[in-house]
């Protein structure tokens, strides 16, 4: 089971860090909202291995028969391994490429908040709580457990699903007839 989930789970990391790396060098011009939409296709595309990687397990190790149970486990463990790629290579280019993303983040939220007509009690509270924001974000604990928060749902809707389609035994032609 090692093999398969380090495999798949290394492969998926790698689509997801391979994107976020790439898209650093044109930030200004993909700006935050098209970033949010870019990272979390990349999420879908790359947990497509969490399917390849419990199918082959299935296939190549398991004998062709797998309980929802065990294809939960190989896919959360994929998932896992593809999470923890995301957030080391998140902190990477936060620290290395983008110290100032809180605090543009909360200007860019700001300044969103103010086109969409909020009124000055409204930004006054938004701005407090962007303040407590970039002051949490600045602790390192809380920006990798945001940060492994990001891509966790995608990859646990893609264990379930997968684990309900591939994780069923499949009954012998003697249980059949």
């Amino acid at each position: 089971m090692r093999k398969v989930v380090l495999t798949f789970g290394l492969i998926a990391g790698a689509i997801m860090s391979a994107v976020m790396l790439l898209g650093i060098p044109f930030k200004e011009q993909i700006g935050f909202d098209r970033a949010a939409i870019v990272g979390y296709t990349s999420m879908v595309l790359a947990f497509l291995m969490v399917f390849f990687g419990v199918k082959s397990y299935r296939d190549n190790v398991a004998g062709g028969e797998l309980s929802f149970g065990r294809a939960l486990q190989v896919g959360l463990l994929i998932t896992l391994v593809a999470t923890v790629c995301y957030v080391a290579t998140w902190q990477l280019a936060y620290h290395q490429f983008m110290p100032d993303f809180a605090s543009d983040y909360a200007a860019y939220s700001l300044e969103k908040a103010r086109a969409s007509g909020a009124t000055e009690a409204e930004l006054a509270r938004q701005t407090q709580q962007m303040t407590e924001y970039i002051e949490m974000y600045r602790n390192p604990l809380f920006n990798i457990a945001i940060t492994f928060l990001e891509p966790l749902p995608v990859g646990l809707v893609f264990t379930l699903v997968t684990a309900g389609v591939l994780g069923r035994k499949r009954r012998s032609a003697e249980a059949i007839a």
